[in-house]
Order: structure tokens, then sequence, then C-alpha cells
């Protein structure tokens, strides 16, 4: 690790809340040896601002230019109206890796596979998150011609993927995070399926079944078609007995459909068909949460490089889908910091919005040549295409200021109206910065070539889950409602922190009804909607996340993914005593909506969650 460069702070001291000043001390500020922080947040954003102007200099800027670019980005950052990927406040002046996203294919092969596996480890080890596909690999029990023998199958390598984060975690400045994603196609889907229902196994993976959209569309007709497995080596399709043994099947067990220009029509009840192998992934996400669904047709068909190559996977939380060996830098603008008070109540100070997009777009554009990728084969990929991921947060308290229930159909047009402002904005920014520096340089090979005007990014904008990041910003997750007005949240290991929503409290005292004991009653009850001494009106905008019909956190993902590049992480909450149909429809309506994967949790399905209520 180099030593940081320091310098002067530029502009005014951040104004942090005690949770921001907790989660900045435990793993962002730079320790000494006896691990006491040797550096104040101020220091830090204008560490991080530095290094970004810096860029500045490859592209003509002085030294003057310079101390103003870092004066800007600084005033940006400290200012907490956007902030980076965690990676880049983490390692900026100190490592060189400042990008949170990564996708490593996995060859099927010995050597593929492991070193895959030590790439996993150089990007976890800086910080990074990655994501794979397991598609590529042989299904249990067939031939290895090198040996002579069979192959354990996906779900035995996938196992040593998870055990390589586990013991690179204690180094490492914040816990790996994975996604595993599989063809529902492959021959291992079932043990695929199974394998994430142990909530003691994978735990530092998320995963996601990949369907096309013939396969969809299969569901959708009711589900009665055979389901047709592919073996990835061989290229032979199998259908699956509906008497299998999940954990000890092999290829072998499979049923081969030899005659690949027919559609297969077997004997009725004795193979699973499409309805089946979608009431599993249902069910096993009802009951765990896992796993979630990628419509990796629609996915594709927005790959704005597809002559480089299929889009396979996405990074861990869903949200920036990316080539083999592609990487991607993510921010994300705080909306709670544009609501500016109106003669009529409030309204979204649009101008600066728009100012502020400018600049965060050219922030992440400079963080692509600051960075230093820990895997030399991203190298090509992040700099011919130039991804970013720019997204937003604290938007639940930004309908919270202006009066809009999230669960409205004008909560639902508010939130496609802001995030095509904020996409339309990158796209001018972007294309500012291709007149000044140039297109990316695969752009002659995109589909955008010839339909609109050259660009400097392939990609620009997504919804991130920024987690951390809105700690540190004070304001709610992404474009999620938020969990409860007060609940506990587990961030740091074995730590809970008391989060209070800014947007309530202030509202609640300004009215002259917040108190201890009305905090106490909505940290026990996760709800205020029974409290009758709130008013009413009160009542009808401040709601978490289980107060709002499913429904319409799926519409709400949908109005964003409408008006976003990449895609969206987002959480579709149920109650505790959700039915399984329930899930389903809500599967299938991120599907019509134009979704391009969807994610679900019902209330304590798991023991451990990150988020609770209080119980004092």
């Amino acid at each position: 690790m180099t030593q940081a460069k320091t310098s002067p702070v530029p502009g005014a001291e951040p104004v942090l809340t005690e949770n921001a000043l907790k989660v900045l001390q435990s793993r962002y500020l730079i320790k000494d040896a006896r691990g006491d922080c040797v550096e104040t947040p101020a220091q830090l954003f204008s560490r991080v601002a530095l290094l970004i102007a810096e860029v500045e200099a490859a592209y003509g800027a002085s030294a003057g230019d310079i101390k103003r670019w870092h004066r800007m980005y600084y005033d940006l950052v400290a200012s907490l109206k956007f902030l980076p990927n965690s990676p880049a406040l983490m390692n900026a002046g100190r490592r060189g890796m400042l990008s949170a996203c990564f996708v490593l294919p996995i060859e099927d092969s010995i050597e593929g596979i492991f070193e895959a596996i030590k790439q996993t480890a150089l990007i976890q080890q800086a910080g990074g998150g990655t994501g794979f596909s397991f598609d590529r690999l042989r299904p249990t029990g067939d031939r290895v011609a090198s040996s002579g023998g069979t192959t354990s199958g996906p779900i035995s390598f996938w196992r040593v993927f998870s055990e390589t984060t586990n013991a690179i975690q204690q180094g490492a400045f914040r816990r790996g995070a994975n996604m595993g994603m599989m063809s529902v196609e492959h021959p291992d889907i079932l043990k695929f399926l199974r394998a994430k229902q142990n909530l003691a196994a994978f735990t530092n993976f998320n995963i996601s079944i990949k369907v096309s959209d013939v396969w969809m569309k299969k569901v959708l007709a009711g589900g009665k078609a055979p389901h047709v497995v592919t073996n990835p080596r061989t290229g032979r399709r199998y259908l699956l007995p509906r008497r299998i043994d999940v954990a000890e099947y092999t290829i072998n067990d499979l049923h081969e459909w030899a005659d690949k220009t027919a559609r297969p029509a077997a004997p009725a009840g004795r193979f699973h068909t499409v309805g089946d192998i979608w009431k599993m992934v249902v069910r096993c996400a009802h009951k765990t949460g896992e796993p979630g669904v990628a419509f990796i047709d629609r996915i594709n068909r927005e790959n704005p490089t597809p002559a480089l190559g299929a889009i396979e996977a996405t990074n861990p939380c869903g949200e920036q889908p990316l080539l083999p060996y592609e990487a991607c830098t993510l921010g994300s603008i705080n909306l709670a910091k544009f609501v500016r008070a109106t003669e009529a109540g409030a309204d979204m100070d649009w101008p600066a919005l728009a100012q502020t997009t400018r600049l965060a777009v050219r922030f992440l554009d400079n963080i692509i040549d600051a960075c230093t990728y820990p895997v030399e084969e991203t190298i090509h990929l992040a700099h011919g295409n130039r991804k970013v991921g720019l997204g937003v947060m604290g938007f639940a308290d930004c309908l919270f200021a202006l009066g809009i229930a999230y669960d409205s159909q004008r909560g639902v047009e508010f939130g496609a109206r802001l995030m095509k402002f904020v996409n339309d904005h990158a796209r001018r920014a972007s294309a500012e910065l291709a007149a000044q520096r140039g297109p990316f340089p695969n752009w002659n090979r995109s589909i955008w070539k010839g339909r609109r005007k050259p660009i400097r990014n392939a990609a620009l904008t997504c919804v991130a889950p920024t987690g951390t990041i809105s700690i540190i910003a004070d304001c709610s997750c992404g474009i999620e409602p938020v969990y409860s007005l007060v609940f506990m949240r587990q961030v740091l290991e074995g730590t809970t922190m008391l989060q209070i929503d800014p947007v309530f409290r202030r509202v609640a005292e300004n009215e002259g009804f917040y108190s201890k004991k009305l905090e106490r009653k909505i940290a026990e009850a996760g709800s205020i909607a029974k409290l009758a001494d709130i008013p009413a009106r009160i009542r009808r905008v401040f709601k978490g996340a289980y107060d709002i019909e499913p429904r319409w956190h799926v519409r709400m993902q949908a109005a964003f993914q409408r008006h976003c590049d990449a895609a969206v992480s987002k959480t579709i909450n149920f109650g505790e005593k959700t039915s399984v149909a329930a899930v389903d429809r809500a599967y299938r309506l991120a599907y019509r909506l134009g979704c391009k994967g969807v994610t679900v949790y019902r209330r304590r399905s798991r023991d451990q969650e990150p988020m609770s209520l209080c119980n004092w």
C-alpha cells in the first residue's frame, strides 16, 4: 500500500452524523499501526477529490486548473450531494483499485477455474465485488477426457469460490461479495437452487437464475411445456425426471432428447415441466429470498457492445450487467439534498441537480483513468467501454420532503421523471466529454454508432443499493422505501446502530408531535400506520417498506428501469405471512413491466437480517 497524498482541505468541513462518523472511522479513514485514525473525514474527501482532479492533467489542465477541480470535486463529495462507491473512498491515494464491480468468466477447465479464483482473490482483497456465470461448466457426472473420470459439477467449484472469499476476508477492507448466476437450462439447475437454500452455505453469494424470453413465455402460457436442459460441453438436450434425487443425480440420470428439431412431447407426469421449475424458483425465493431472477435476453438487448460478446452475469447486487472481464465504478447522487422550500411547499432544485449530474459523470469518467485494476484482463474493456454507473440514493427521503407517497401513481410518475432527468443530463455530460476527450474507444463497435451523438461512456446510469454510503450521507438507500422510520441497522461486525429517518424527525419536531416515547413506539412497531396521534396526512406519506404493497415496489423499480442504461438494484419486500402465490405474482409483474431482474425478501425468512426493529 502506498502512502496517501496529503493536501490542504480546499473547502468547508463536512457535516456528519454520529452514525456516519462511526462508519468512516471503522472502514474508511487512514489508521496508524496501532489502529488509531490519523485522518479526518475532510482529509478523506480531499484525498479522493485530489486524485480525481489530477486526472485532468492528462486532458490539458494546468496546475491552476487542477487546484480548481480539486475544490469542485471536494465540494461535490464533502457536501454529501454525491458519493462514489466504497473502494474509491477507501483506496484513493492509497491503493490503486477504485472500482466496485467486476464480472469474471469461468472457463470449463481446471486452469480456467483456478485462474478465476486467483483473480477473485485479488479483486476482493482490494475491496471489489465479483459476479460469475456457472453456465460454461459441464454438469455433474460428465466426462473429463484428460483423466478418464467424471466431473463433480459446478456446485463443487462454486464452493471453492465461496471459501476463497472467506479466506481473504480477514485482510480485506470490507466483506467480500459475489453474484452467482446459472441459466435455468443448465442440467445442474436443481442442484444450484438447492445449494443456496442452506442458509449456512455460500453466505457471501447472492444468486440469480437466468431465464430467456422464450422460457418466460412458456411460463406465462401455463407452464405445461417440458423443461429442456442442455449440456454446455456437448450441446445435447435432456429432460429432468420428476423422481430425480436432487442431491445425487448426474447427467446420466437425465432423459436425453435426441431430436433437436422436434418439440419434446414427453409422457405426461414423468418429467419436470417449465411450470414445475418456475414453482421451485418461486418457492425457494419465498422461503429464503434466493434466488433472484435475471431476464437475460432483456439485459442483452440493451448490451451497448454486443460485437464484443454477450453479457453473462452482473455485479453482486444485480444493477450492473457486465461482459466477462469488464469492470465498472459506481456513484450515487443524494436526491434529498435537492429538495427546496417553495411558496407552495417544496419542489426539486432541477438546475442544481443537473449541475451535480454533469460533474458526477466527469468525476466517474476520471476514476477510470485513476484506477489501477488488479486483474490485467479488465484493463482493456474498462478503458475500451468506459462504463460508469451513476445512480441515486435518498429517494424515499426525497418523497417524504415533497409530501409524495411512495405507493401512489404520483410517486411512480415522479420516480420515472426524476430518473429520466438524471439519465438525460448524464448523457449530455458524456457527449460533452466525448467532444473534448473522444468517445469510448469501442464506439465504432457499439449499438450507438449512427444512432446518436458520440458519448464518452458506453453505459452511464444504474441504481445501486448504496448501503454504506447512504449512512455516510444520512439518507435512505438507493430507491428503496425506508425499512422503518426508526430501526436498528447492523453495519459493522458485531455492531448495531439506531437509525432515525432525518426527514420524519424534522417534520415531527416542526409539527410538535415528536418525542422519545414516539420514537420507541415506532421502533417496536416498525410503522406509524396505526398511531392515531399522528396526523393522517403524515401517515399516508411516511411509510416503511412493509407498509407498501409489493406491486408498488415492482412498479417503482420498473419506472426507474425505463430510464436507466444498466439495471436497478431493488428488493421487493413482503410481510412474514405472505403466500407463495404473492411472490409468484410479483415475479411475473416484474417481467411484464420491463424489469431486467427481480429480487424478493419475505420478512423474517432468515434468522440474521441487516435491519431489524428494536427490542428495548
